[in-house]
């Protein structure tokens, strides 16, 4: 099963080779990756969870690679918790500054629905270091959030609101000169949430052309995740100035312990979920970079005993994170209790495991034997044995979408049909005659400008329909090439028939990005559009999924991380699952 090289085509991965300069430096064995008809199903999507490569834990290596350091600038917030408060991030030769706002909100204008208008705080991520000016323009623009007005020097627009309860129960003990307490603050996770974190150009802000070529900066929304590491260091800051008020002299600060175990959650709907079928070639990028680095692991021929070891404590550590991990979703209630008996079942497989490529065999018993969530849950544990054959994909995430990729008019129809049934054979098999296969529509609504979903045979609105129906576009492809000539050339067929031309690119694009397309249809009845959220978010890093509906999730990010001024000193990598220490027994 072991392969050292294939033949490069296009952008597609190249197993065992990484090229630097031209330069072939190094040639790494591989087992054979997966094939797209097994990945890009939103059901196994929708069980992904974070990795190595996931977004966060590559931009905190970066910046303990790098050295970068973190400073509170200031922070002036008054006895009513208004104010605001600037955090710095320094490294590679520039400066960012989260300046935060804080607010004065009634409990009941406190909602996550995107149409909300007012937060318990509010931010911007600015490209330097802001005075007295800059300060002031941003607090009268932050705060109105999408109708504020900003300039190139703002990369990053967010807002966020307290978890209620959690909040007031940290604050009371931190008063009273107590640590709160902790199983509360492993059941929430956070003491605030993000409901939106804006970038790349929307209401004024710097395009991400603008930075992304700086070190640490390249990275799939480094901007977006600086500023909400950043945003977690403010919320440390203000629920101790909170307590400070109403504790007086009594009043103590949280524990670095209680810090660490503490993230940001998130509230995340609709808006997030289109993005993965526009933009195929990072999409690609993304799981490509997640397929090889797995297809790297499972080609490892004798595992020594130390990773034999490592996997052990990760998933012990995995398994106590299933068991703090808690949702009232039947759906996810349902995948969480498989996912523990799976992981039981992993670690009692996992011991019997010798011969070749050991952990080949356990990824091929784990689809035999395992719900989704649980076959994905193991791949994110093989990819924390190895950073030395996971880490480097990193660089590959990312792409230059402006770059065009002109149509092939040349390509004949008969290889053209013959791309669409090896590509899209899945999508040539729906009855698209059946309400049920067009029961939904995508469109953007008009007052927040965001990706909506409606239901086609039940709501107005199908007229401003969004072009995110490939399955159906590529049915429809198919039957308008019946009987043309099948030497006939695209570009003939296209200047006949021009309806055709995006899903003809992407067909074309799927013989170069095998992992481009997603291969389920995106309007039926039963897609669960938190598979799109949860897949996109698992390459961010987040953790503990709680879908609230079939169309909104909140999760947490950075929970567990180091501090900023821990990143010097802590370990390079081994933050995302919760530590096995004097509560959390190592014999699970």
């Amino acid at each position: 099963r072991v392969m050292t090289a294939i033949e490069r085509k296009g952008d597609a991965p190249v197993p065992g080779v990484h090229n630097r300069g031209g330069q072939t430096v190094e040639r790494i064995p591989m087992a054979p990756l997966r094939p797209p008809d097994q990945v890009m199903r939103l059901s196994r999507m929708g069980s992904f969870h974070q990795s190595r490569l996931s977004f966060m834990r590559v931009l905190l290596r970066r910046f303990q690679t790098d050295g970068w350091r973190f400073e509170r600038h200031s922070f002036e917030v008054d006895e009513n918790l208004v104010g605001h408060a600037v955090y710095l991030a320094r490294g590679a030769g520039h400066t960012y500054a989260l300046v935060a706002f804080a607010h004065d909100l009634p409990d009941a204008l406190r909602s996550d629905r995107v149409i909300a208008d007012a937060w318990d705080a509010t931010f911007t991520l600015h490209d330097g270091v802001p005075g007295r000016e800059e300060i002031a323009r941003l607090r009268r623009n932050t705060p109105r959030q999408e109708a504020g007005r900003f300039t190139c020097r703002d990369l990053c627009l967010s807002r966020a609101n307290r978890s209620a309860r959690l909040w007031q129960l940290t604050v009371d003990a931190l008063a009273s000169g107590r640590q709160p307490d902790l199983q509360a603050l492993l059941n929430v996770g956070y003491l605030m949430r993000t409901t939106a974190v804006y970038a790349n150009g929307k209401f004024g802000l710097a395009d991400r052309e603008a930075f992304c070529g700086r070190s640490g900066m390249e990275y799939p929304f480094a901007a977006e995740l600086l500023s909400v590491y950043l945003i977690r260091a403010f919320v440390f800051d203000l629920v101790e100035h909170a307590a400070r008020i109403a504790g007086g002299v009594s009043a103590i600060g949280l524990s670095p312990d209680l810090r660490r175990r503490i993230g940001i959650g998130n509230s995340t709907g609709l808006g997030m979920a289109p993005f993965l079928a526009f933009h195929p070639r990072l999409l690609h990028r993304w799981m490509a970079a997640r397929e090889t680095a797995l297809a790297r692991i499972r080609a490892v021929r004798n595992p020594d005993r130390s990773a034999r070891v490592r996997f052990r404590h990760f998933l012990h550590r995995a398994t106590l994170n299933a068991r703090q991990w808690h949702s009232e979703h039947p759906l996810q209630v349902s995948r969480l209790r498989s996912l523990r008996v799976d992981l039981d079942r992993i670690a009692t497989k996992s011991q019997e495991l010798e011969g070749d490529c050991p952990w080949d065999a356990l990824v091929t018993w784990s689809e035999r034997e395992l719900e989704l969530e649980g076959q994905e849950q193991l791949v994110s544990l093989l990819l924390e044995l190895y950073p030395a054959l996971v880490d480097n994909l990193a660089d590959r995430m990312a792409v230059d979408e402006n770059e065009p990729i002109p149509i092939d008019g040349g390509m004949s129809i008969s290889v053209l049909k013959a791309a669409l049934k090896r590509h899209y054979g899945w999508a040539l098999a729906i009855d698209f005659d059946d309400p049920g296969s067009t029961a939904r529509f995508w469109y953007v609504s008009s007052e927040k400008l965001e990706p909506r979903l409606g239901e086609r045979y039940e709501e107005p609105g199908a007229e401003y329909e969004q072009p995110q129906n490939f399955a159906r576009d590529a049915s429809r492809l198919w039957k308008d090439l019946d009987g043309r000539s099948e030497n006939m050339p695209l570009a003939d067929f296209l200047l006949a028939c021009p309806e055709h031309r995006q899903v003809v690119e992407r067909v074309q694009f799927a013989d170069r990005f095998p992992y481009a397309e997603i291969r389920d249809n995106l309007i039926s009845a039963e897609m669960l559009p938190i598979d799109l959220l949860r897949c996109k978010l698992s390459f961010f890093g987040a953790t503990r999924f709680d879908p609230r509906s079939d169309r909104w999730v909140r999760i947490c990010m950075y929970q567990n991380a180091p501090l900023p001024e821990e990143l010097s000193g802590a370990p390079v990598d081994d933050w995302v699952y919760p530590q096995l220490d004097e509560s959390c027994p190592t014999h699970l």
